[in-house]
């Protein structure tokens, strides 16, 4: 594969790790981008090159990159709601200028402008932000896109208040983050759902009070016992409708459901408008990359962790070779933590 020189903008950048996400699959599965295509949206790595407009990196310095594209100049920007902006299409070359990548001339598309599984990167310097702490490159990839989407859930979306209860459906690696921001929220009681034993015991680890196997219990029956009625914040990160259901029934009164998990086109959520409906005011908020501004969070993150406050050692449970992606994608749903493939 050929990459272009660095325009305008660009910053090339020398992956060193990128990590695997659910998303990705989901991407994988509707396609909707042109062939070939590269996938990987979790990506840490050094800069190797920049485009003679590039103000805000030099090469040599470590980055993360982010699937956040924005333009940086519109209202939604200005506000600081990079996830709103309506221009993203900034960051991508015009028709007139020739690819980022190719195959003996042919264009190949880097999904969500990033293009992770590959050694080498060319992305527009408004994907990327630098770091600054002393944090591995398989860890620093997380950073991109697992723990702004769980963590950020929390702390950004919702705003999670202290001595809130908290629960949780789903204990993969976005879960697990969403555990640990729960915890830094001061919660009161942070309740973790899962349908694997194994899962919900790496929850407890990372500091859920409570743990429901919904393969053996009501989930709904068992946090509305614990929390006297229904949990303040209930977050899904499964991304299915049944699953969507039953954390939508497990709000209490005033209560906010945050939906992360993404559901196949076409799925629907059925609830019920009746008085209930009005009387109790359960919001519901769909987040997407968790309401999260890359630029400000992922340094915030990555200096928590620094600090010990945020586990993320623990939440990357193997690194592979490139060649091993698909296997890994294969076992993704029986693995814990995340799994990172790592560069020379």
């Amino acid at each position: 594969m050929t990459v272009d020189a660095p325009l305008g903008r660009e910053v090339l950048v020398d992956v060193k790790a990128s990590g695997l996400c659910q998303s990705d699959l989901t991407a994988s599965s509707l396609g909707g981008w042109p062939l070939p295509a590269i996938l990987g949206h979790e990506i840490s790595g050094v800069v190797a090159a920049v485009g003679p407009d590039v103000t805000d990196f030099k090469v040599g310095q470590h980055v993360v990159a982010s699937l956040q594209s924005h333009c940086g100049n519109c209202a939604a920007c200005a506000s600081g709601d990079i996830n709103m902006c309506t221009q993203p299409e900034v960051v991508s070359r015009t028709s007139e200028q020739p690819p980022r990548l190719s195959i003996d001339g042919t264009p190949v598309t880097a999904v969500a402008n990033l293009g992770g599984f590959a050694e080498q990167a060319l992305l527009h310097e408004n994907n990327l932000v630098r770091i600054e702490q002393e944090v591995p490159h398989e860890i620093a990839c997380i950073l991109g896109c697992g723990v702004l989407a769980g963590a950020g859930a929390v702390l950004r979306a919702t705003q999670v208040q202290e001595r809130a209860t908290v629960a949780i459906f789903g204990c993969g690696g976005l879960g697990l983050t969403a555990v640990q921001a729960a915890l830094l929220a001061g919660s009161e009681r942070v309740i973790a759902v899962d349908v694997a034993e194994d899962k919900l015991e790496m929850a407890v680890r990372f500091g859920a009070t409570d743990t429901v196997n919904s393969t053996q219990t009501d989930p709904v029956a068992a946090i509305r016992e614990l929390t006297g009625g229904g949990a303040d914040h209930v977050f899904d990160f499964v991304g299915r409708p049944e699953v969507t259901k039953l954390a939508y029934d497990s709000v209490g009164r005033a209560g906010e459901l945050g939906v992360v998990g993404i559901n196949k086109p076409g799925a629907t959520l059925e609830i019920g408008i009746g008085p209930d409906f009005i009387w109790n005011q359960v919001r519901i908020r769909p987040i997407f990359n968790g309401s999260t501004n890359f630029r400000r969070d992922i340094p915030y993150f990555a200096e928590l962790y620094a600090q010990g406050r945020f586990k993320l050692d623990e939440l990357v449970s193997r690194t592979i070779s490139l060649d091993e992606v698909n296997d890994a994608y294969a076992d993704m749903a029986r693995h814990l933590g995340r799994t990172v493939v790592t560069f020379p």
